[in-house]
């Protein structure tokens, strides 16, 4: 079983959201309202190449994202930062695409839409509690990532992972392993803030399967780090939350 070294088998996952996007852009009001569409901003890109400085000595076994632009820019610039003859091949896992909002991109203003959307995450938990009216169902959400994340650490010979993915889906995993992974994480959903562009680190220690089948299955995780953002370590004047900060005219 491929292993960080100094253990027997544990694996490392860096999980990052993608960088600082326009929700209001044109490419948005092009597409009719999709989110999927929307690219890295200027500031993005520099968020995103100032995580690929930071874990430029990190060696990746693998690197996924969710497949759409801001996730797959950023998961390149943090690529590109890596040694050439060390660059794993970029993979796309479309199940850790981010929560679909439903009515999200239907506000008339951004103070519209920060009273729709600040406190969303509040209500994970809640049975039947969705991402916005008629938006996907925050269970369900979390069901298909924690699916990928299992499938992703039963697959043989890595030992890191880079994977660029969302807030709310980030969220979803951090809770996940918060409770240990034996359950749901909702609960644990609204106190994980993810900046853009934020790095965390989620340590999986994996063990022969109990049944005695071929493969082996999740014994622990362990959060090494949370929200660590190589553009601005300490959080200087990052007042708001990420949702806040999404409504505000500029930028974090």
């Amino acid at each position: 079983m491929s292993a960080l070294p100094g253990t027997t088998g544990r694996r490392r996952i860096y999980l990052m959201r993608h960088g600082h996007v326009d929700y209001f852009g044109r490419e948005i009001q092009a597409a009719g309202g999709d989110t999927k569409v929307v690219p890295l901003t200027p500031l993005g890109q520099e968020q995103a190449k100032a995580g690929g400085a930071a874990l430029a000595h990190v060696r990746f076994d693998r690197a996924v994202c969710s497949g759409v632009p801001r996730t797959l820019q950023t998961a390149t610039h943090v690529l590109d930062a890596q040694p050439v003859d060390q660059k794993p091949e970029l993979e796309i896992v479309h199940d850790l695409v981010e929560i679909h909002g439903g009515g999200f991109v239907k506000a008339k203003s951004r103070t519209e839409l920060a009273a729709e959307m600040a406190f969303y995450f509040e209500q994970a938990a809640v049975p039947g509690a969705t991402m916005l009216q008629e938006g996907e169902v925050f269970a369900e959400a979390e069901t298909r990532a924690v699916a990928a994340i299992r499938k992703l650490l039963s697959e043989p010979n890595w030992a890191t992972m880079l994977i660029a993915a969302h807030e709310g889906i980030n969220r979803l995993i951090l809770g996940w392993a918060a409770i240990g992974t034996k359950g749901s994480g909702l609960a644990a959903v609204r106190a994980f803030e993810q900046d853009p562009a934020c790095i965390n680190v989620i340590d999986f220690d994996m063990v022969p399967r109990a049944d005695g089948k071929f493969g082996t299955e999740i014994e622990r995780a362990i959060i090494k780090s949370v929200n660590v953002t190589p553009y601005n370590y300490m959080k200087h004047g990052a007042n708001m939350t990420s949702l806040e900060a999404i409504f505000a005219k500029t930028p974090r």
